[in-house]
């Protein structure tokens, strides 16, 4: 069969089967283009999932008429610029889109109206294009005095086998509405408006550049409980800066929808980045739940390649290994920065799984008549009916106060008040008492504390085991018959490439010919392992992440394991003096708000919180 040249629809419409997945996509497309163009307000409208039709309209900088026919032609842009020879530098790209594929791509698809007016003055034109075939520019209405406004109908009418991929009308409503979320995280300084068939669904006014403004957009964007256990992450790194805002393990979630991650403003979705989040989390969530967190690099237009895909959500990193390095240990940073802290939904769970009741039980049968609303029950006559009535009433208990005279507990102006501990003012209060042998009680000056003793001793046992890991390292343990692992070549090569950062970790390797790795000593913290299995895991690791994961997993896995079977279990009873030494060092122990699987070791309720179980606000 002989070589031909495809005609150039043809030609369009194949690219635009990769820039214009679906409505989303040519909603992203049209927005990274406003936004590109300096807008501090964008307007989106969709009916019919977006299939029906798209109206992107923004108020920058505007195109005029003679620029409007070049902007549907295929790989023409006004964002890159050649030098004087006549070279164009695509790897110092600085801004959203750079292709100049989207409108064409668009129009050779569905009917497209490309409507502007310049910042410079003049009338508005407009242009519009079915299924590729362009009609001229001529004077349109336009109702500000400057911008662009992009109508798109009917997408993919001009490739109908497309349309029988779509999701329903909903379902692509709902991939337009996070698309627009996560173009407004990355730029809170400009207004975002979403309307669906006519009805309002999303409305971001502008926020003020900066920290704040940034937080109170995610808050809009991802609720007020985001708010409330998020830390400020902000570390640089040899120019290469990290920011944004990361969940409380102890707020985490089912799955990874609520990570969000942006390079130089562009939301982007790769396997690094996410790596990297998941290791920084790797202490302090189960496997089965995952951090929530939106973050955002800043990295030298240089050392990133967004030229990858033609979507644009795909990059590469010159230094793959410094910005792992970066989001892991400015993740923990910010983490051990939080100290014991919690999550305020700890709390409100907690609330919910109190259920008020009106009475403790039915009346004594001794009880009087009574006149509506008052109850002329006098109590019981005598201790023994107390004692009857109420089993185990003078049992000896786990209280923590000190031995008080029967006086003392009198209504009397002149009863001694016990002064109040010191320890009432500190953050996890004074221990109070210990229930079933499992949890401790603490009084805050302002509520109440309840502490699962195993869950809070066990994380601070692991976190002194990792302490003295890093002061002294991994000790060895030689193996009797050093063990030759074999391996693809490229594999072996990567592996004795990171022989001494295996060695701090207490892995000894040395290369063993082509394709093979000698391994002659191993953690002894492993005890008896699988050499071969735990050096190809490493090796997998290092080709997907450049980094040895496995083994640092596996050592954190059963410092978690030790510190489990060598910290204080549920059942045993303490004394006060241990349940404050407990709660001091949980307040001078980072990460101490969760387990080494990421449940809450404490639950704090303010007196408002107590006020309002029992009816009293």
């Amino acid at each position: 069969m002989p070589i031909r040249r495809l005609p150039p629809e043809t030609v369009n419409r194949i690219a635009a089967g990769e820039v214009v997945e679906r409505p989303a996509s040519a909603v992203k497309e049209l927005v990274e283009n406003a936004l590109d163009a300096g807008a501090t307000r964008i307007e989106v409208q969709i009916e019919g999932g977006g299939l029906t039709r798209i109206l992107v309209a923004d108020d920058g900088h505007g195109m005029a008429p003679d620029q409007l026919e070049l902007a549907i032609e295929r790989h023409a842009t006004s964002k890159l610029e050649p030098d004087d020879a006549g070279d164009v530098d695509l790897l110092r790209i600085s801004t959203l889109g750079f292709r100049g594929e989207a409108l064409p791509s668009i129009g050779s698809v569905a009917r497209l109206t490309l409507t502007s007016r310049p910042a410079a003055g003049g009338d508005a034109h407009a242009l519009r294009v079915e299924g590729g075939r362009v009609t001229p520019p001529g004077p349109a209405a336009f109702p500000g005095p400057h911008g662009t406004r992009v109508e798109v109908r009917d997408l993919f009418y001009a490739t109908p086998a497309r349309l029988k991929f779509m999701k329903s009308e909903r379902a692509e409503a709902m991939a337009i509405a996070e698309e627009l979320r996560r173009q407004a995280m990355a730029h809170e300084a400009v207004t975002f408006a979403l309307d669906v068939e006519g009805r309002s669904v999303l409305r971001l006014p502008a926020e003020h550049p900066g920290d704040e403004g940034r937080l109170r957009r995610l808050a809009a964007i991802l609720g007020r409980d985001f708010e409330a256990n998020a830390l400020l992450v902000d570390h640089t790194r040899d120019e290469v800066r990290l920011s944004g805002y990361a969940g409380l393990p102890t707020y985490s979630r089912g799955n990874g929808q609520h990570q969000y991650l942006f390079v130089n403003g562009r939301p982007v979705k790769d396997r690094l980045l996410q790596g990297a989040l998941r290791g920084a989390y790797a202490d302090f969530l189960a496997r089965d739940r995952h951090p929530a967190a939106v973050l955002f690099l800043e990295v030298d237009p240089l050392k990133v390649d967004v030229n990858v895909h033609p979507a644009k959500s795909e990059v590469r990193f010159r230094d793959a290994a410094l910005v792992r390095g970066l989001i892991v240990g400015g993740l923990r940073h910010s983490l051990a920065a939080a100290g014991h802290r919690a999550s305020t939904t700890v709390a409100d769970q907690a609330l919910t799984g109190f259920t008020p009741h009106s009475g403790i039980g039915p009346a004594p049968a001794s009880a009087a008549p009574s006149a509506t609303g008052w109850s002329g029950w006098t109590g019981w006559s005598s201790a023994a009916a107390a004692a009857q009535t109420i089993p185990g009433l003078h049992d000896r208990s786990a209280r923590v106060e000190p031995e008080r005279s029967p006086t003392a507990y009198a209504l009397l102006p002149t009863a001694p008040q016990a002064p109040e501990p010191a320890d009432i003012d500190l953050p996890l209060g004074v221990a109070r008492g210990q229930l079933h042998g499992t949890y401790i009680v603490a009084q805050t000056r302002d509520g109440l504390v309840l502490v699962d003793q195993h869950a809070a001793h066990e994380r601070l046992v692991y976190e002194r085991m990792k302490a003295q890991m890093a002061e002294g390292g991994v000790t060895r343990q030689a193996l009797l018959v050093p063990e030759v692992v074999e391996l693809d070549p490229a594999e072996a090569e990567r592996v004795t490439d990171r022989a001494g950062e295996l060695a701090e970790l207490g892995l000894v390797v040395e290369p063993f010919g082509a394709g093979a790795v000698l391994v002659r000593e191993v953690p002894a913290l492993l005890g008896r392992v699988d050499a071969a299995g735990l050096v190809r895991d490493i090796a997998d690791d290092l080709s997907e992440h450049g980094a040895a994961l496995a083994l640092k997993e596996r050592l954190g896995e059963v410092c978690g394991t030790m510190a489990c079977h060598g910290s204080v279990r549920a059942g045993r009873v303490l004394s006060g003096p241990e349940m404050n030494a407990l709660l001091r060092q949980m307040e001078a122990t980072p990460h101490s708000g969760q387990c080494n699987h990421g449940r809450p070791t404490y639950v704090e309720l303010k007196l408002a919180d107590l006020e309002k179980l029992f009816g009293r606000r």
